[in-house]
């Protein structure tokens, strides 16, 4: 029986050898389910998966310094969201 996830997973492509060639960074794909949990008003979730995106921006090797850099302003971005989903009354003043 032939495998065909990564057929339906959006963020996977072919390649050359026709091997599957992954599209987006597993931490995009953290963030991206961060984001579908806050529309969800699934909090705590959304704030396991900010830890768990820390954890991985934490790390020597997480990558070259623009993209680390990116990846560090979207992780403070995706902790206000957050922040402001958690405290509705602060948008009011």
């Amino acid at each position: 029986m032939e495998n065909d996830f990564a057929d339906r997973d959006e963020s996977v492509e072919r390649g050359a050898a026709g091997a599957p060639r992954h599209t987006r960074r597993l931490s995009d794909k953290i963030l991206i389910s961060f984001h579908h949990a806050c529309d969800q008003a699934d909090f705590d979730v959304a704030n396991d998966l900010l830890v768990i995106l820390e954890k991985m921006l934490k790390r020597p090797n997480a990558g070259s310094d623009s993209n680390r850099r990116k990846s560090i302003e979207s992780l403070v971005a995706a902790h206000e969201r957050l922040w402001l989903l958690r405290h509705p009354e602060a948008r009011e003043s």
